[in-house]
Formats: structure tokens, sequence, C-alpha cells
């Protein structure tokens, strides 16, 4: 578990272990807020010291229903709210290094051991929880959340309290100056974790391209015989799944927006240049959102465009193949037909019995078969389609 004393210029981590009398002894600081974040595992453990603390920071407990929406890994995103705090669970992408909460994690893929872009193998999902106080703020994390360490150690460095603290390379937004500075309200700090995941998923864009691009490549050449079906299948399965996450997470943040608009006007923690700082985080998570969601759609529809364009241009060669089986058929048809002639166990026959009867049915044949390859020429029938 770890807590953090912010206020307007500076930030410093409070030791749950130092603390005189454990969670009891937390106290808000004069200015500013508390950020408590905790493990699923923590939260489960540390349930009953942690609603003692919030009664005497906020003077209220968490819902019964709301502390099970935190402990469960199934949840989709969503939101809730209270009058006195609001919950927001949002699902984000899992860190590779990350344990599972619990054996039944559910995860977004579904592809096999062998087959499929790589990339839609490493795709995970996991809930991250928060409750947003007037000055508290708590998140509950899956264990060993690199986001949130990452995060927080870039929160200790832009404040100054922590100068080595920097965030860990290669995470999302890393360079984001949206995400720098000191949150001044609880709201606004959940905001920037949030966009942080959403920015997850938009770091994905590139690669789920170019590893659906080569699928559409092997499909669309016709010197390829293309057998991986059931890593396509599970692909287009993933996209899906990842479709509905999206949609859940713009359900959640559209209903913390209208939420948002009904807090009151007049209040001494939140100013009107905060609140207005509050709505367009809000909207720019939910573009950000939009974006993922409509990027993940084009794809699943390329993806069926491409199965559908495939079997169209495997029933056209097939019929290519059949209009030339056709037009040989035509062209012998006649010659078989003189040969068969020719070949009747008749006395009298014309040209039989004629030395050069046989080199007059030759030049017949080649006529005939030369006549009726300049009338398929002319109505089209031997040309080749250009690939």
């Amino acid at each position: 578990m770890r807590i953090f004393s912010i206020n307007a210029s500076r930030v410093s981590e409070i030791a749950a272990g130092e603390l005189p009398e454990g969670l009891a002894g937390l106290q808000l600081p004069e200015t500013g807020y508390l950020w408590i974040s905790c493990t699923r595992a923590e939260l489960e453990l540390w349930q009953m010291p942690l609603q003692t603390a919030l009664q005497a920071l906020c003077k209220l407990q968490l819902l019964d229903l709301h502390l099970s929406d935190l402990l469960n890994t199934q949840l989709p995103s969503r939101f809730d709210f209270t009058s006195q705090y609001d919950l927001l669970v949002f699902r984000g992408l899992a860190s590779a290094h990350a344990q599972p909460d619990a054996p039944a994690s559910q995860p977004l893929k579904h592809l096999p051991k062998r087959g499929g872009p790589p990339i839609l193998r490493r795709i995970d999902t996991s809930a991250v929880g928060f409750v947003v106080f007037d000055r508290v703020l708590l998140t509950v994390h899956p264990t060993e959340h690199q986001l949130r360490d990452a995060y927080a150690g870039r929160l200790l460095a832009d404040s100054g309290s922590d100068i080595t603290a920097t965030a860990t390379p290669g995470t999302p937004d890393s360079r984001s100056t949206g995400a720098r500075g000191v949150p001044a309200h609880p709201a606004d700090l959940m905001l920037r974790i949030v966009n942080q995941m959403v920015d997850g998923y938009l770091a994905l864009r590139r690669s789920l391209s170019q590893q659906l691009d080569h699928w559409q490549a092997e499909l669309l050449n016709p010197k390829t015989r293309f057998k991986n079906w059931s890593a396509l299948l599970s692909a287009r399965l993933s996209l899906h799944h990842l479709d509905e996450i999206c949609e859940d997470q713009r359900a959640a943040i559209q209903d913390w927006i209208e939420t948002l608009k009904s807090w009151p006007e007049h209040d001494e923690l939140l100013n009107k240049h905060q609140r207005d700082l509050l709505h367009v985080r809000s909207r720019d998570v939910l573009e950000h959102i939009e974006r993922v969601l409509h990027h993940v759609q084009r794809l699943e529809q390329n993806a069926e465009t491409t199965v559908q364009m495939h079997f169209n241009a495997q029933s056209h060669r097939t019929n290519e193949i059949m209009r030339t089986l056709t037009v040989l058929t035509a062209i012998f048809l006649p010659l078989n037909l003189i040969a068969g002639i020719f070949g009747m166990n008749f006395e009298f026959i014309p040209l039989l019995h004629v030395s050069s009867g046989f080199w007059w049915a030759l030049v017949a044949m080649g006529l005939t078969a030369a006549g009726l390859v300049l009338f398929f020429w002319r109505k089209r029938y031997l040309e080749r389609s250009s690939r």
C-alpha cells in the first residue's frame, strides 16, 4: 500500500508502517488531499482498518456493494456514485509482468498458443477501481501494477520532492505534457491515471495495424495458401472483445461527465478554473476512448472485408479455371467429331481412299480449331484477368 499527501506544490509519500496507529493515524493535510493506493489483496486484508481510516478522514465508509465491486476482478468498466463519493471501475491493459489477482481473472486474449498476431496474444486487461472523495482518492490496483508506480514516481519528480524518481521507460504517455504537474483535486488525479490507461490502448494501434495488414496481404496473395483460419477467428474474437471493453469504458466516462455537471457550483474545495479543467480532462479522456473504439471497429471491418475479398478472389479464380476448361472443351469437340466420322467402319467414306485425304482432314481440323479460337477471342472468353 502506498499513501501520498498532495497539495498544490508538494507531494510526499507516507509509509503506512511509520504511522503511529496504522491507517487509523492518517490525517488530512492542511491543504490538498490524500491518495491511498492499494492492491486488491491489500484491500481484502486491510478492509476494516481502511474503513475506519475513511470514517476518520471523510466521516463515512464505503458501501458493501462498492467494496465488492472493487474486489471483483471480472467487473467491466462502470461508474456509480453516492451523495458523498464517486466510484469508477476502469479496465486497462495489464502489465506484462503482473500477476493475476485471482485464478478467475478474465483475459482478453482467446488465441491458441500457436498462430495469430503476437500483439493480440499480449493483450490482457485488468480492472482498476477509483473512489473519489472530497479530499481523498482511493485507488485499487491489480498486483504489481506498473502504471501506478510509474505515475507515482513521475508525480514525486514533478513536485520536486524526489528528484531521482522518474517514470518507467516505455510506459504509455511518458512524454505527455498534460500528465505533468501536481493535480489539484482527487478527481483530476483520477482522470490523469485513466488517461494514461487509455493511452496504453492508443499505443497498440500501429502494432495491431501492422499485424493485420500482414494477414491481409497473405490472404489476398494468389500465390499463397492461407491455412491459419483458427488463429484468424481468434484474432477477430479478441478484437470484438476489445470493442466491448471500449464501449464499457465510454459509457462509464460519459456517466462520470454527467455526474460532474451536477456538482454544486459553489464549492470551497473546487474553484471555477479547476471545475473547467475537470470537464476538459474528462472530454479528453472520452475522445481518446472514442479514437481507440473507432480504430478497433475499423480493424474489425478490415478483417471481415479481407476475408470476404479472399473468398471472392478464390471464387473468381475458380470461375476463370472453369471458363478455360469450357473453351478448351468447345474447341476440341468438333475435332473429336471429325476424328469420329473418319473412324467409322464404312467402306465408302469421302477422302478415305485418297492419298491426300489425311492431310485434307488435318487442314479441316486446324481451320476449325483456329476459327473457334478466333471466335472465342473476339467474345473475350480467352482474356486473362489482370492481378
